[in-house]
């Protein structure tokens, strides 16, 4: 069965706390979601303002292929302007509770059927499609929702929506509201918030029980807790519900979602399902082997399929499978021995609380590859004290050719001190300090520090890094490194 989608992120998802598009924004975000396959769009409310109205006449002046809709109470003035905004449809909003009915607009049930009627007729008599919604139908006496759905389908409404605008409903009473509704002779429609966090699970639930279309928002922004997300919903109708479909493009739907998040403000939460960032990022060394063996064995869908594309996180989790696959993506080719040293050194990171970047990645992994196995000078240990009332002094434990040393130094500051300690062995006398520069590649005061140096010996010049945490020791690893390539050399 197909299913159609009425989106209402230009209305209810911009009554988003915070949110308010400009005329071009709501312009972009419709043509995206008419050109993805969107049904209907509710392009947003024309009694609001004669802002707003513009922003509505952009859009219908466009000829989209999806038909417009513009919010409307059940009367006449709301509809008017309606009519001004050449809207193909007007979503005619009219509480059915008693709630609503009693304490809201202070009126009987009968009044209240006399004004649907009224403004269908009068929306009928000026050409528009009417999509009668009905506010808070979930806490509605179900036989008085379907006095008010069967009198306005004989006075003409194209589409009947049962709204849960409290987001109360459960998937099983979701199902029993739609499933009693289901003979009414209108296409049903359904609209869910999300207050329980169940929007996108009663709206499936909905169209189980007789719903043909559904509303919802891109990222399900709007009040409270927002709308049945967009995303959420398209996605698990075409890969968890056999029986139904739609006619969206999901390879586009991430590109839109990104689109929303940008010109709204409200940006995704990581772990949001189908287009947070974290929807396809694997960390640990368990899933990530899976994965490069068959995706399947950890994703329910491939990212293709919306317009993603996997990535494997490196941090405290990571194994080797998932390390070599993102090493091979940066270019970097590694061996075992390598592999695991790398491994190890994003280990020491994470464990440090350090969100280990692709930066930080190649970094280290550059730091790796630089290293002489055969190296004649390594460093064992190094301790720095340094203060206002006390000179920087270093000392330094170092293999050199195989025997251990331990020297001191002291200098102006904590790195020179350290330098100087290490200088003043024999094996560095003819090694000359000619650049030093230092970059945190990172943000935070936890950043990784790179250190660049270039040192010379005689009349050979060569460049040395060293990557660490801390200045001192990535300072002292980068001159270790640059000595030993010049006395390899």
């Amino acid at each position: 069965m197909k299913i159609k989608v009425l989106d209402t992120t230009l209305r209810d998802g911009e009554q988003t706390p915070g949110v308010s598009l400009t005329s071009m924004e709501k312009l972009r975000i419709a043509s995206k979601l008419d050109e993805i396959g969107l049904n209907y769009i509710e392009a947003g409310s024309p009694i609001t303002s004669e802002g707003e109205r513009k922003s509505i006449k952009e859009i219908t002046s466009q000829g989209l292929n999806a038909e417009i809709l513009g919010f409307s109470r059940p009367l006449n003035g709301d509809i008017d302007y309606c009519l001004e905004c050449d809207v193909d449809a007007v979503n005619l909003v009219v509480p059915t509770s008693d709630l609503h009915i009693f304490d809201k607009l202070k009126i009987t049930k009968d009044k209240l059927i006399e004004m649907s009627n009224s403004a269908v007729d009068y929306c009928k008599d000026h050409g528009l499609t009417v999509e009668i919604s009905a506010e808070d139908a979930s806490r509605s006496n179900v036989e008085f929702l379907k006095t008010v759905f069967l009198n306005a389908i004989d006075h003409g409404a194209d589409r009947v929506c049962v709204c849960d605008t409290v987001g109360i409903l459960t998937p099983d009473s979701s199902f029993e509201l739609f499933n009693s509704l289901r003979d009414i002779n209108a296409p049903l429609s359904c609209h869910c918030h999300n207050d329980f966090g169940l929007a996108v699970a009663n709206t499936l639930a909905a169209l189980k029980g007789g719903a043909v279309e559904f509303h919802s928002t891109v990222n399900g922004i709007g009040e409270r807790a927002g709308n049945t997300s967009f995303e959420e919903c398209t996605v698990s109708i075409d890969r968890l519900l056999p029986d139904f479909s739609t006619e969206i493009k999901i390879n586009e739907i991430y590109n839109v979602s990104k689109l929303v998040a940008r010109l709204t403000g409200v940006y995704i939460q990581p772990n949001k399902a189908i287009v947070g960032e974290n929807a396809f990022a694997h960390e640990s060394g368990i899933h990530s082997d899976g994965i490069i063996k068959n995706s399947a064995t950890y994703e329910p869908m491939t990212p293709e399929l919306v317009g993603r594309t996997r990535r494997f996180i490196i941090g405290k989790h990571v194994g080797t499978h998932g390390l070599n696959s993102r090493l091979k993506e940066l270019g970097l080719d590694v061996n075992d021995v390598q592999l695991q040293q790398i491994c190890d050194n994003v280990k020491i990171l994470a464990d440090k609380g350090k969100t280990v970047t692709d930066v930080d990645l190649q970094a280290i992994a550059d730091n790796v590859l630089e290293i002489n196995h055969l190296d004649r000078i390594k460093l064992i240990d190094i301790t720095v004290v340094s203060g206002n009332r006390v000179m920087p002094t270093a000392s330094v434990k170092l293999n050199i050719d195989g025997e251990e040393i331990l020297n001191a130094g002291v200098g102006i500051g904590p790195v020179d001190a350290s330098i100087n300690a290490i200088n003043s062995l024999d094996i560095f006398r003819d090694i000359d300090f000619i650049e030093y520069h230092v970059d945190a590649i990172t943000g935070g005061t936890d950043a990784l520090i790179d250190v660049i140096i270039k040192l010379k010996k005689g009349d050979r010049i060569i460049s040395a890094r060293g990557t660490e945490p801390d200045i001192i020791d990535a300072s002292v690893k980068a001159y270790i490194s640059g000595v030993n390539r010049l006395l390899g050399e």
